[in-house]
C-alpha cells in the first residue's frame, strides 16, 4: 500500500493490488480563474502538474471522486478520463456524472464493494455556519480490504463531530486530510487549519496523518512549512507526512 500526491486533494492509491485515481484536478497552471470571492486573486492551477496527466492515468483501474468542486473534479479530467472507467462518488453527484457520458458510475450511499475494496463514506463539513451550507455535500471515505490496513480519506472538511466518528467507528491506520485552510474574504476556513490536524493527530494518535491540499489554488493559504511548524510546536509533527507534488508516501 502506498500513496502518491499528484496535487491539491489529486493521488493515486495502490491498495489492495489496485490502483487508485481520488479527485483528480488535471487543468493546466493558469487556465482555471481565481475561486469567487476570496483572497490572493491568482489564476488556478498555481503550479503545474508534477508529471504529464497521460502518464498519471496509466494502469489506474477506477476513480474515487469525494465531491465535484472544481478542484477535486475539474474539466480536464472529464475530457482526459476513459467514460468506461469505474467512477466511484457520492449519491448526489451520479447524475452529474452520468450527463457527462460516464457509464460505469457506483453512487455510495453508505457503503460499496468493489474488486475486495469495500468504500465507506462518511460525513464531514466543508466550513461552518452559511458558507458551510452554501458548499453543497462533501463526503469522505474509508476503504477496508484483507491484509490491507484501514485508511481514511477524510475529503474537504474541517475538524467536526463527523470526522472524528470516522476515527472511532474505523480506527484507521492512515488517514489523508485536506488541509490549505482555505477561506473566502469573510467567515472561517472551509478546510482543515493546523489546529484541526492537530486535533485529527490527538484523536487518532496511532495512525499515520497525510496532509495535502495546499499550495496549488489562490484561497489556500496554509502552505507546507507552516504547517510543519505547527505541527511542530504541538509536537505531532512525527505522526505526519507532508508530501511535495510528486512524491510518494510509503505507508506503514
Amino acid at each position: 500500500m502506498r500513496l502518491r500526491l499528484i496535487r491539491h486533494a489529486t493521488l493515486i492509491i495502490e491498495y489492495s493490488g489496485h490502483k487508485l485515481l481520488v479527485d483528480p484536478m488535471l487543468s493546466d497552471a493558469g487556465t482555471q480563474p481565481p475561486i469567487d470571492n476570496s483572497p490572493n486573486p491568482r489564476p488556478n492551477p498555481l503550479v503545474p502538474l508534477p508529471i504529464p496527466a497521460y502518464e498519471l492515468m496509466d494502469g489506474v483501474e477506477a476513480v474515487l471522486v469525494t465531491h465535484t468542486h472544481r478542484d477535486h473534479w475539474d474539466a480536464a479530467a472529464v475530457e482526459r478520463i476513459p467514460k468506461t472507467l469505474p467512477l466511484l462518488g457520492q449519491p448526489e453527484d451520479e447524475e452529474k456524472f452520468r450527463a457527462q457520458g460516464f457509464t460505469t458510475v457506483h453512487p455510495i450511499k453508505q457503503s460499496h464493494k468493489w474488486n475486495g475494496i469495500t468504500f465507506n463514506r462518511t460525513g464531514g463539513q466543508h466550513g461552518t455556519g452559511e458558507i458551510g451550507k452554501k458548499m453543497g455535500p462533501v463526503s469522505g471515505f474509508v476503504l477496508e480490504a484483507q491484509g490491507e490496513p484501514t485508511f481514511y480519506i477524510a475529503g474537504d472538511t474541517v475538524w467536526c463531530r463527523e470526522v472524528a466518528e470516522a476515527l472511532r467507528a474505523f480506527q484507521p491506520r492512515v488517514t489523508v486530510v485536506n488541509t490549505g485552510a482555505a477561506q473566502f474574504l469573510e467567515g472561517d476556513p472551509i478546510t482543515m487549519t493546523a489546529d484541526c490536524v492537530v486535533s485529527v493527530c490527538r484523536s487518532a494518535p496511532n495512525a499515520q496523518v497525510v496532509a495535502v491540499h495546499m499550495e496549488a489554488i489562490n484561497h489556500c493559504l496554509l502552505t507546507r512549512a507552516d504547517l510543519a511548524f505547527q505541527l511542530e510546536a504541538a509536537r505531532v509533527i512525527q505522526q505526519v507526512a507532508i508530501p511535495n507534488d510528486g512524491d510518494w508516501v510509503e505507508l506503514r
